[in-house]
């Protein structure tokens, strides 16, 4: 008796699953891009590649200029299709990496609870993101590295403090090598950008009103007049 008699390898079958097999995905919802700023060695990389591809690198190489990676997560129902930018610390690098402040929906700012000048740095970052972002991204202050808790110098108070100060900015503390609150960052910060969407719009209206994903530019796109500071 050969396998098609006992019923394996049935042609019809076959091709039933293969044709499942090769359904396109079904499209996203929503494409959303989200920038990582602070200052250089606080985890930006380790954080963004824990979240996109589970792995931590214990020796990471400055980033230059700006990286990205792509992921797709479901949240409240919805398939959300996330564009990560991952920038460069170093001044030298701002005048590339403040391009891509314009179309973020949502700003991760991270320092390092371990090294005082990281968190003193925050001002500037808050002024990168006063003159380049949009008034409406969502802010989220993370104090990376709680692995390091021995050698902690900026306290939970003092990240909480300074979050109060900023309209709207969330805090929370993580760590990319324990893979602590990663996921949790991020997530939190997509629910917060879905809450100010029009949930009830069609998809094919909301991925062409959010963002169209596009490669790294060469070039950094225009960038958008300064916006108004509170005083």
């Amino acid at each position: 008796m050969n396998l098609f008699q006992l019923g394996f390898g049935s042609p019809a079958l076959t091709g039933a699953q293969s044709r499942r097999r090769k359904l396109p995905p079904r499209p996203a919802d929503y494409k959303v891009q989200v920038i990582i700023i602070g200052s250089r060695g606080v985890g930006k990389t380790s954080l963004m590649e824990r979240f996109t591809d589970d792995t931590f690198c214990e020796a990471c190489k400055s980033t230059v200029g700006v990286d990205f990676k792509i992921k797709t997560v479901e949240l409240r129902g919805k398939k959300i299709r996330l564009q990560i930018w991952d920038t460069a610390g170093q001044e030298r690098f701002n005048s590339i990496t403040s391009a891509y402040y314009r179309g973020a929906k949502g700003i991760i700012l991270v320092y390092d609870i371990t090294k005082q000048e990281t968190f003193d740095d925050l001002p500037k970052w808050m002024k990168m993101i006063d003159k380049y972002a949009s008034e409406d991204a969502e802010l989220l202050l993370v104090g990376n590295k709680l692995d390091c808790e021995t050698d902690r110098i900026i306290s939970r108070q003092q990240g909480e403090r300074f979050a109060s100060r900023i309209s709207g900015m969330r805090f929370c503390e993580a760590s990319a090598k324990d893979n602590f609150n990663v996921d949790e960052i991020f997530l939190k910060l997509v629910n917060d950008i879905l809450n100010k969407l029009p949930l009830d719009s069609p998809s094919r209206e909301l991925c062409s009103s959010i963002l169209s994903l596009q490669p790294e530019p060469e070039v950094p796109p225009e960038l958008p007049p300064p916006r108004l500071r509170c005083c």
